[in-house]
């Protein structure tokens, strides 16, 4: 193994542990948010579930961006590794 895919690697590897941190921030803080708000407001749990469904939304929306930049796509490149974000399989390139 490389000395370029040893880096890698340990990138990612460092990337993935953070990211069950990185869900459970998102998840704690949006539900502390609706109880600060109803308690500060006087509301009778209007916001903490609604914050509490955005911050499980927003934890799972970055795993799945991981998920996508992270494990190549059908046609072997991962999403985060091409050049414009379009698939080139079926798209020749120009000549000028």
């Amino acid at each position: 193994m490389g000395e370029a895919n040893k880096k890698k690697l340990v990138l990612q590897m460092g990337y993935a542990a953070s990211l069950g941190l990185a869900m459970v921030v998102a998840i704690f803080g949006c539900l502390m948010l609706g109880v600060y708000l109803d308690k500060k407001l006087g509301t009778n749990n209007i916001f903490t579930p609604l914050l509490l469904v955005i911050g499980v939304a927003a934890g799972f929306r970055n795993f799945y961006l991981f998920i996508k930049s992270t494990f190549p796509d059908e046609d072997g490149v991962p999403q985060k590794d091409r050049v414009s974000g379009r698939h080139t399989k079926n798209h020749p390139t120009e000549k000028h």
